[in-house]
C-alpha cells in the first residue's frame, strides 16, 4: 500500500491535516474500531481523537500514537528526509562541508 503521506496536498497544511484525519478514520473503521477503541489502544483521549477526525488538527504525538496502534508507524519513515543529490558533484560538495549545528540569525 502507498505511503499515506505521498499523495497529500502539500500546498495547504489545513487540507493535509484533513486528509490525514480522513485516512486515519478510514483505517480505524476498516478494523471495526470505535473512536473509544482506538483511544484506549493508543493512549489518546477520545475527545482529542474526535477533534482530529473532525478538524484535521492534532499534535505529532497524537498522530504517531494513533498510527502505531493502527500498525502504520512505518508510513513515517520517509518523512522529512534530506533531498537526494542531483549529481556526483553535489554529493561530493555535501560530503566536504561540515554539518551545521545551528541555524543562522
Amino acid at each position: 500500500m502507498d505511503n499515506i503521506l505521498n499523495t497529500i496536498n502539500t500546498e495547504d497544511p489545513a487540507e493535509a491535516g484533513l486528509a490525514l484525519a480522513s485516512r486515519l478514520r478510514s483505517l480505524r473503521l476498516s478494523k471495526g474500531w470505535t473512536r473509544n477503541t482506538l483511544a484506549e489502544r493508543s493512549g489518546i483521549s477520545p475527545a482529542s481523537l474526535k477533534r482530529f477526525e473532525n478538524t484535521g488538527k492534532a499534535s505529532l504525538d497524537l498522530l504517531l500514537k494513533a498510527a502505531h496502534s493502527l500498525s502504520r508507524l512505518d508510513d513515517f519513515k520517509g518523512l522529512l528526509q534530506p533531498t537526494a543529490a542531483r549529481s556526483l558533484a553535489e554529493l561530493e560538495e555535501r560530503a566536504a562541508k561540515p554539518p551545521r549545528r545551528r541555524g543562522r540569525v
